[in-house]
C-alpha cells in the first residue's frame, strides 16, 4: 500500500469515527533534532492541528520538555529521525519516563509534490505519520553495545587510511621508476625493501619518509585496535556468538566481532530474509505490469556488515575442506553446528562454481555467495541449537 492510499484510509477513519480512535487521547511529539535546536510539533488525537516550537538542544530544555507534553496526564510517545546527534535524545527522554522512538530516516514516505522544508514542517509531519503508523523504528543499541560499535567502526576508518596511505607511498615510488619486483606488495619482503630506499634528492626522501612514518603509525594504531577487539571477542557476552561464527570456513574471530558490533542481536529478525534486507543483500525490484527486470542488490542496509559477509564468501570459491584452524574452531561445538559448516562449504562453493559457469563474472558470484551466506549466518546464530 502507497504512501497516499494510507493516508487516505487514515483520513477516512477519522470522518467516519464510529469507534474511538485507536489513538484517542494519545499526544504525540515529533522531534527535528540538530546539534544547538530541536524543532517540536505536537499532535494530539486525531486534530490536524497543534503547538510547534523550538527547543535548545540542552537537558535542561528537554526536561522542560518532557514536564510539559505530560501535563495532560495522558499517553505520550515521542520520535525523531537517527541521525548524526545519535541516541542522546532517545536516552534523556526514557529517563524523564517519556516514550522515544528512532526512526529510520530513509523509510519516511516523501510526497513527490511536497517541496516546502522546515524544521517546524519536519517535526510535524514526523508527528503525524508516527501517528498513523506509517514509521519503520530502528533498534537503539545499549551504550555498551554503542561503544563496542563506535571500536569498531574506528578501527574501519583507520584501516581506510591506512590503504590510502598505502597507495600514496607506493604512487610516490612509482613516479621515480621504483618497483617491488621480488613478491606481493606489503609481504615482510616488501616491507624490508620499502625501508631501504634511499634518494638522492633531499627533499624526495623527506617526503617518502614522512609517508612511511604515516604508514608506520597508521599501522601500529590498526593493530592496537584489532587486539582490544579480538580481547573483547574473547569475553562475555561475545565469547559463544564469536565461537559460533568462526566455525563457518571464512569467519576469523575479528570479523566475527565486527559483525556482531554491526548486528548486535540476530534475534530480532524474524528470518533470514529480514537480516538480508538489513544488510542491503537482496535484489532490487521494480515489476510493473508485464515488466520483471532482474536487478541487482539494493545495497540499501549495513554496508560495513555486508562487507565482513562478501569477504567471507570469497572462501567459498575454493574447494571444501576444514583446515586445521577451522577443526579448532569446530571442536566443542554441537554436532548439528559442525554438520551445518561443512554442508554450507560444499553447498556454496558449488553454487560458486555454477554461477561462474554460467557466465557470471566472480564478482556477482560472490555476491550471490553472500546471499546464501546470510541465511546460513541467520540460521547458525538462531535456531542451530534447536535443531
Amino acid at each position: 500500500m502507497g504512501y497516499a492510499a494510507k493516508l487516505e484510509l487514515v483520513a477516512q477513519s477519522h470522518m467516519r469515527r464510529e469507534e474511538p480512535a485507536v489513538s484517542e487521547g494519545i499526544t504525540f511529539v515529533g522531534l527535528d533534532v540538530h546539534k544547538e535546536s530541536i524543532a517540536v510539533a505536537i499532535v494530539e488525537g486525531w486534530s490536524p492541528h497543534g503547538p510547534s516550537f523550538v527547543i535548545e538542544n540542552r537537558p535542561e530544555a528537554v526536561k522542560r520538555l518532557a514536564k510539559r507534553v505530560r501535563l495532560g496526564g495522558g499517553e505520550v510517545r515521542a520520535c525523531y529521525e537517527a541521525g548524526p546527534c545519535g541516541y542522546t535524545l532517545f536516552r534523556q527522554l526514557k529517563a524523564l519516563d517519556v516514550p522515544c522512538e528512532v526512526i529510520a530516516p530513509s523509510l519516511i514516505p516523501k510526497r513527490p509534490g511536497d517541496h516546502v522544508k522546515t524544521d517546524r514542517r519536519d517535526a510535524r509531519q514526523l508527528a503525524t505519520l508516527y501517528r498513523a503508523g506509517l514509521l519503520t523504528t530502528v533498534r537503539v543499541p545499549t551504550e555498551k553495545e554503542e561503544g563496542l560499535r563506535d571500536l569498531a567502526r574506528t578501527r574501519d576508518v583507520l584501516r581506510g587510511q591506512n590503504v590510502a596511505a598505502q597507495h600514496r607511498l607506493l604512487k610516490l615510488l612509482l613516479r621515480h621508476g621504483r618497483t617491488f619486483a621480488h613478491g606481493k606488495n606489503w609481504t615482510e619482503a616488501h616491507v624490508r625493501w620499502l625501508r631501504g630506499q634511499r634518494f638522492e634528492t633531499g627533499n624526495t626522501q623527506l617526503a617518502f619518509d614522512e609517508y612511511l612514518a604515516h604508514w608506520d603509525y597508521l599501522t601500529q594504531r590498526q593493530r592496537t585496535l584489532e587486539t582490544m577487539l579480538l580481547q573483547l571477542a574473547q569475553e562475555e557476552p561475545h565469547q559463544a556468538a564469536v565461537a559460533r561464527l568462526c566455525s563457518l570456513r571464512g569467519f576469523s574471530e575479528l570479523r566475527s566481532i565486527l559483525l556482531l558490533a554491526e548486528v548486535v542481536d540476530f534475534r530480532r529478525f524474524v528470518g533470514p530474509d529480514s537480516l538480508a534486507a538489513f544488510l542491503g543483500l537482496v535484489p532490487g525490484k521494480d515489476a510493473s505490469a508485464d515488466r520483471n527486470p532482474r536487478m541487482p542488490i539494493t545495497k540499501a542496509g549495513n554496508s560495513r556488515a555486508r562487507r565482513i559477509l562478501v569477504e567471507a564468501a570469497w572462501s567459498y570459491a575454493r574447494p571444501p575442506s576444514i583446515a586445521q584452524r577451522l577443526k579448532r574452531r569446530l571442536a566443542g561445538q554441537p554436532a548439528k553446528v559442525v554438520e551445518l559448516s561443512w554442508t554450507t562449504q560444499r553447498r556454496l562453493h558449488e553454487r560458486y562454481g555454477y554461477l561462474v559457469s554460467r557466465g557470471k563474472e566472480p564478482v556477482v558470484a560472490v555476491v550471490a555467495v553472500a546471499r546464501e551466506l546470510c541465511n546460513v549466518v541467520w540460521a547458525m546464530m538462531n535456531v542451530a541449537d534447536g535443531v
